[in-house]
C-alpha cells in the first residue's frame, strides 16, 4: 500500500478552487468588449450570439475568430446576462483568462513595475474602470483576492472598454500574503488612506525608484487592518476644498499617474 503525505486544508481548498474556475464560463456582451474577446488568441470562446446589425459591425473580428455565430432577432436576444444590459446585439460565452503566477507577471510581465492591489473593491463598474486606468498607466497587474472581489462580469469587462483581454487581473486566495510577496520581490507597498499624514507624492518619491505597488480599499471601509499594517507607507492623496474625497476608481487613477512620475 502506497504511502503519502497529506495535502493540508488550504491546498486542497486551492486546487479545488482552480479547477471550479477552470469549468466556469461568462458572458461578455457589448460590441467592444466581443469584440477585443474575439481578437484575444489567449481567450478561450464557447459560444457567439450577434443580431444581423451586429455581425455587421463585427464582420472582421469574426472571420478571424473563426467562429461560427448564432444570429437571433433582437426581439429575442436570449441569452443568461442581467435584463437591462446594453449589449447593443453582441454576446460571447468565455472562459476566465489564465495570467499565470503572481511572481512571473509582477517580475517579468509586460509594462512597468507599477502593480496596483484591491482589499474588498467588490463593484464590478470601479474594477472595470481601475483596469482601464492600469491598462492606460502600464501597469503589469491588478491584483485581488479571490473571494470579497469583483469577479470577471459582463459589466466589468464592459466598464474595462476592451483592458480585460490586455490588462492582467490576478486573483490570490490571500491579500495579505501576496502583499509580502510582492515586497519580497522589491515593490514598495502605499497604501491609500485619506487621513495619513504623508503625501502621495512623498511616498513615491520615498520608494526611490523601486517598484511600486498601490494598494486601495473598498469605499466606506477603506484598507483592514491587516492590509495597513502590511504595506510599507500610508498614504494620501491631497485635495483642495471641503469634501476631499475620490471613488477607489478615480483614486486609482490619480495614484497610477503619480505613480509614473517618480
Amino acid at each position: 500500500m502506497k504511502t503519502g503525505v497529506k495535502k493540508p486544508a488550504w491546498v486542497v481548498d486551492k486546487e479545488r478552487g482552480h479547477k471550479r474556475e477552470a469549468r466556469e464560463t461568462l458572458w461578455l456582451f457589448g460590441l467592444h468588449a466581443v469584440r477585443d474577446a474575439l481578437e484575444n488568441p489567449k481567450r478561450e470562446k464557447l459560444r457567439l450570439v450577434l443580431t444581423k446589425n451586429a455581425l455587421d459591425k463585427l464582420e472582421m473580428a469574426v472571420a478571424a475568430s473563426g467562429m461560427e455565430p448564432e444570429i437571433v432577432d433582437p426581439r429575442r436576444f436570449d441569452v443568461p446576462i442581467d435584463e437591462g444590459s446594453v449589449h447593443q446585439g453582441a454576446a460571447l460565452e468565455v472562459r476566465s483568462l489564465d495570467w499565470g503566477r503572481l511572481e512571473d507577471v509582477c517580475i517579468s510581465g509586460e509594462g512597468l513595475p507599477l502593480v496596483v492591489l484591491l482589499d474588498r473593491v467588490t463593484d464590478p463598474h470601479n474594477v472595470g474602470a481601475i483596469l482601464r486606468s492600469a491598462e492606460v498607466f502600464g501597469a503589469r497587474a491588478v491584483i485581488a483576492p479571490r473571494h470579497h472581489s469583483a469577479p470577471e462580469t459582463g459589466a466589468l469587462a464592459k466598464t474595462a472598454s476592451g483592458a480585460l483581454e490586455r490588462q492582467p487581473y490576478l486573483k490570490v486566495t490571500n491579500l495579505a500574503e501576496a502583499m509580502e510577496a510582492l515586497k519580497d520581490m522589491g515593490f514598495t507597498l502605499i497604501g491609500l488612506d485619506g487621513e495619513a499624514e504623508v503625501t502621495l507624492e512623498t511616498a513615491v518619491a520615498g520608494a526611490g525608484g523601486r517598484a511600486i505597488g498601490l494598494v486601495l480599499g473598498a469605499e466606506g471601509p477603506g484598507l483592514r487592518e491587516k492590509t495597513r499594517e502590511t504595506c510599507d507607507v500610508l498614504a494620501r492623496i491631497p485635495f483642495a476644498g471641503g469634501f476631499g474625497s475620490l471613488n477607489v476608481s478615480n483614486a486609482a487613477a490619480v495614484s497610477l499617474y503619480a505613480a509614473t512620475r517618480k
